[in-house]
């Protein structure tokens, strides 16, 4: 097999080109497979009804969900999901969750075009004249940025799978922070403002708020860090204000116009980013947040935050400075995070914007290192390289699970995982100068075993399967009868709302008075005490607790 290995590389003319095609082959695979095996989690069922309640409707205006009105997002990322919808004719996980993976090969690729485009070129060759000029493992940098923003475990393992806004909303707000230095950069201050407060309308039209708070930190440390205060008080600036006015005051004013005004949407827009800080929890709660924020998101964006031990070093900030691009990477991510960082109900989705900032800092102070030879860069790649043999070891795991012997073509797939490991890690000891990109392609192959393994465990053991396959079956009970919620027996359950949304293409809504015996109600009997006759139960996502359709006596 390795024998195979070195004649292709002779064919490509290089080790980096045998692993790009590798990584090319493994990427698509990687993100697609069983995407639309689970049931829908929590907020996922958020962006799936309000977008399949619009389709319904034929009102893109005012979102909706249980048929009031939805005030917590604004709606662009409903309106994505229903031109995929009606483009596709589904309305499944497989499709809510496919414009995930494409946000994120777009973020992926806009932080390549950025990096590239600002790649430091004074690299040092000399150091290693066993390297020659297509290996060199800077010449890899630009690559490997977007790449380990896919395989950090945070994006591999869980929100490349979710139809949720935040991939979305954080390939806008990085492409804005990198407009803001490109352009500013240039003194083409009217393109800066302009565009910038452009992506600001965007992801406010996702989000809401933080957009703009992204924005104003994003500018207010640009300028200071350049000494121009200038521009910021220019007519540039005000044309860039017009256009995120133009841009969102133009869909308020259609909307104020349908909804009677805008100051519930507001103040619940407002309520949503406030919630989280503490003005809802506390002095105590926030300054414990502080301490405890860096390592727990040093956790999630595992293994390539492992290279944070190169800011440990003494020339860590020299090394920074010496590149304005790099330096705008790092001071744009200090300021920004401030706002999450002082934040105590924080997710980790809420910093994918941050992602490719840390990785352009971390994997620059491991080439700079790894060009003098520094004995940090053995350590850390003698770790990652660990973690090769760990998942090669892992790969015939599931021969001994009792729980995956019922996966089709099991041991076809345990020969791929172990033979695929096997030659990575081959290349990893052999290539020195391309072990950040081999690495790469071994965590797609983790994800290939996670897909075919863990997955479909996953599935049998969750919840959410249960409250999925409970409603499909409830849906048959009603032989076409209408169906409501009895008062507030659902509670905030939108997985189930989807699924009842889906099945009967009708919207679920309430019904507080005036009860028809005709139809079919979702009663919690705990909480309501009627006579009904039960047609069949179904499980809610609180608790895995027990619902039940019943028609009313």
């Amino acid at each position: 097999m390795f024998a195979v290995v070195n004649q292709l590389c002779r064919m490509l003319n290089s080790p980096q080109r045998f692993l790009l095609l590798a990584v090319g082959l493994l990427l698509l695979p990687a993100l697609l497979t069983h995407l639309g095996l689970l049931a829908f989690y929590g907020d996922e069922g958020i962006r799936a009804l309000v977008a399949l309640e619009m389709r319904i409707s034929g009102n893109y205006i005012t979102p909706t969900m249980f048929g009031e009105f939805y005030y917590n997002k604004p709606p662009l990322y409903n309106w994505l999901l229903v031109v995929v919808f009606n483009f596709t004719g589904r309305t499944d996980e497989f499709i809510a969750r496919l414009p995930t993976v494409f946000f994120l090969l777009a973020y992926a690729i806009t932080v390549w075009f950025f990096v590239k485009k600002h790649f430091p070129k004074n690299t040092s060759p000399d150091c290693h004249p066993e390297w020659s000029g297509q290996d060199l493992p800077t010449a890899n940098y630009p690559l490997l940025i977007p790449l380990a923003l896919i395989t950090c475990g945070r994006i591999l393992f869980w929100d490349s799978m979710l139809a949720l806004i935040d991939t979305c909303f954080s390939w806008v707000v990085y492409a804005m922070f990198m407009v803001i230095f490109t352009q500013g950069e240039r003194e083409k201050y009217g393109r800066l403002f302009g565009l910038a407060y452009l992506l600001a309308a965007i992801g406010f039209m996702l989000k809401g708020l933080p957009a703009v708070v992204f924005l104003g930190i994003a500018l207010m440390a640009y300028f200071f860090w350049v000494k121009k205060w200038r521009p910021f008080f220019s007519l540039a600036h005000l044309g860039g204000l017009a256009v995120f006015g133009v841009v969102v005051g133009s869909y308020y004013l259609v909307y104020a116009q349908q909804n009677g005004g805008l100051s519930v949407v507001f103040s619940t827009l407002f309520s949503e980013s406030a919630k989280r800080t503490f003005v809802e929890h506390g002095f105590g709660s926030t300054v414990l947040h502080l301490f405890t924020f860096p390592f727990e998101m040093w956790y999630h964006f595992l293994p390539w935050t492992l290279l944070v031990v190169y800011l440990l070093r003494k020339n860590a900030l020299q090394l920074l400075r010496q590149q304005r691009f790099i330096a705008w990477n790092g001071l744009v991510l200090l300021t920004t995070i401030l706002p999450y960082w002082a934040s105590v109900e924080v997710y980790p989705r809420y910093l994918l914007m941050h992602v490719p900032l840390v990785f352009t800092v971390f994997f620059y102070l491991h080439f700079k290192n790894k060009e003098v030879g520094s004995p940090t860069v053995r350590w850390v790649e003698g770790i990652f390289q660990g973690l090769c043999w760990g998942l090669l070891a892992a790969s015939f795991a599931p021969l001994l699970w009792p729980a995956v012997q019922h996966v089709p073509f099991l041991h076809l797939k345990v020969g791929f995982l172990a033979g695929a490991t096997g030659v990575l890690l081959w290349a990893y000891r052999r290539w020195e100068a391309q072990r950040m990109l081999t690495f790469v392609a071994v965590m797609l192959v983790a994800r290939m075993a996670f897909n075919w393994f863990i997955l479909p465990v996953r599935l049998e053991i969750d919840c959410n399967t249960q409250v999925r396959q409970t409603t499909l079956d409830a849906v048959q009970k009603l032989e076409g009868r209408p169906l409501f919620i009895y008062q507030e027996s659902l509670g905030h359950e939108p997985v189930t709302g989807y699924y009842f949304t889906r099945e009967t293409d009708e919207i679920l809504r309430q019904k507080q008075a005036d009860f028809d015996t005709s139809a079919c109600y979702l009663l919690d009997s705990y909480r309501y005490e009627i006579r009904y006759k039960q047609l069949a139960k179904v499980k809610t996502l609180w608790q895995c607790g027990d619902l039940e359709v019943v028609k009313i006596k």
